[in-house]
């Protein structure tokens, strides 16, 4: 990489360079969105979104591409023309979510999985993995482009199964490092990025942890089947489960105020009928805690709320707690080392410390294997006012990941494409590395 005599800070071509080749590959970064965003796949059947995927790395020439990785995951590793140690992973999530999709544009999905467990279900990208997703192999492009100038290794690491795999499936980061796919090069940093409502443009961090521990809850209550016109004959377990989930805002408030904790039932399944009450209910939900230390506590109260609720009617609960995931934590020394190259990137006005959230990732698996830090990156019609996301006057709104209707403007891809490929090229130059002086 080419340096100023005085300083080892890389010169200003050289980033404009960068921005150059985004701005080329842009046009094609939409396209690809476009394109994963109409064809979406659940968690663990990410099998055409893999494809095509593996087939543009081998286009650009990477060194290696490794597929198969925890189901579908795909790992392309570039390998720098200069001298240098350093190797920066960047990540991006490519599983989409079983919802109907309500956000009105024309390349929405009409895709239904019927061979989903449980299903079938509507799939969307309603979390904004399409993005992410055409944003990293945009970045895979341009840095493919200048090899010859990088100092070191990047590692393009697309990730299965963010959004949990089904029950009794493995899956996700955890099992991407399991696999050792990561380990030859091992990564000095991981970097990543999520689409939020923030307005479009707008960098969101924070120092600590930026997202929360999370489990899986499955609560099961076991009662006696028996017909609608004899409820004395059997046992309820419906009022236990309306009881347990009005009671899971009792369970949190056993935790100090000071400790960030929700726990939600979001699935009831029962196996009754209009006459017939079922001798069975299973409850599923998610448990998260802004402190890994709060889980097990939380845990604990939970399964015996719910226990001593189903024998106070003559059933009997038993609470499974899975999927497990911690927190995403940026450190105060990688915060330091990468709010030059996000400021540079974003401009000074469109970086901001925007709290922490209840929500999870697992890339907090990468981030605690390798350090890094994870951003979250505007992309919605909204303003950012004394702390709160609003609505832009005549814009689309505010509407939150997850929901049907969520959306992303197509302007927030080359953001994301260019924070990728400065964060990267300063990590393997010496600059987004804790304790660099800048």
């Amino acid at each position: 990489m080419q340096r100023t005599a005085a300083s080892t800070t890389p010169v200003e071509t050289e980033y404009s360079e960068l921005d150059r080749r985004a701005r080329t590959v842009e046009p094609k970064v939409r396209q690809w969105r476009h394109h994963l965003h109409a064809n979406p796949e659940l968690s663990n059947r990410e099998r055409h979104t893999a494809e095509f995927i593996t087939d543009h790395l081998h286009r650009i020439g990477l060194d290696e591409v490794r597929t198969g990785i925890a189901g579908h995951g795909v790992v392309g590793v570039l390998r720098g023309g200069m001298p240098g140690e350093r190797v920066a992973a960047l990540r991006a999530d490519i599983d989409a979510l079983p919802v109907q999709e309500t956000s009105g544009v024309d390349f929405a999905s009409t895709q239904v999985d019927r061979d989903y467990p449980g299903g079938p279900f509507p799939v969307a990208h309603a979390c904004g993995h399409d993005c992410h997703t055409a944003m990293l192999l945009g970045a895979a492009e341009v840095l493919g482009g200048i090899r010859h100038r990088l100092p070191g290794t990047v590692m393009f690491v697309f990730q299965p199964a963010e959004e949990g795999p089904p029950v009794g499936e493995a899956g996700g980061a955890r099992e991407m490092l399991r696999s050792g796919a990561l380990a030859d090069p091992e990564p000095t940093m991981a970097f990543g990025m999520h689409v939020t409502p923030l307005p479009v443009g707008v960098v969101g961090y924070h120092t600590g942890n930026q997202y929360a521990a999370s489990c899986l809850v499955k609560t099961t209550i076991t009662g006696k089947q028996v017909h609608g016109s004899t409820p004395w004959q059997g046992r309820d377990p419906l009022p236990v489960a309306a009881d347990i989930i009005s009671a899971c805002g009792q369970v949190y408030r056993q935790v100090p105020a000071t400790s960030p904790v929700t726990v939600s039932i979001g699935h009831v399944e029962d196996q009754g009928r209009f006459n017939i009450i079922g001798g069975e209910v299973t409850l599923w939900g998610t448990i998260r805690c802004m402190r890994q230390q709060d889980m097990a506590a939380v845990q604990s109260k939970f399964s015996r709320t719910a226990q001593h609720l189903a024998q106070a009617y003559g059933c009997q609960a038993q609470t499974e707690f899975m999927l497990e995931v911690p927190p995403v934590e940026n450190t105060g020394p990688w915060v330091d080392a990468a709010l030059p190259t996000l400021r540079r990137v974003a401009g000074e006005d469109h970086v901001m410390d925007t709290g922490a959230t209840l929500g999870c990732d697992d890339v907090a698996e990468f981030v605690r294997a390798y350090g890094g830090l994870y951003v979250m990156l505007g992309c919605q019609d909204t303003r950012y006012v004394d702390g709160d996301v609003q609505p832009v006057p005549g814009g689309r709104g505010v509407v939150v990941n997850h929901n049907p209707g969520f959306y992303a403007d197509d302007a927030s891809l080359l953001t994301g494409v260019r924070l990728h490929v400065n964060m990267a090229m300063d990590h393997l130059a010496g600059l987004a590395v804790p304790g660099s002086a800048r």
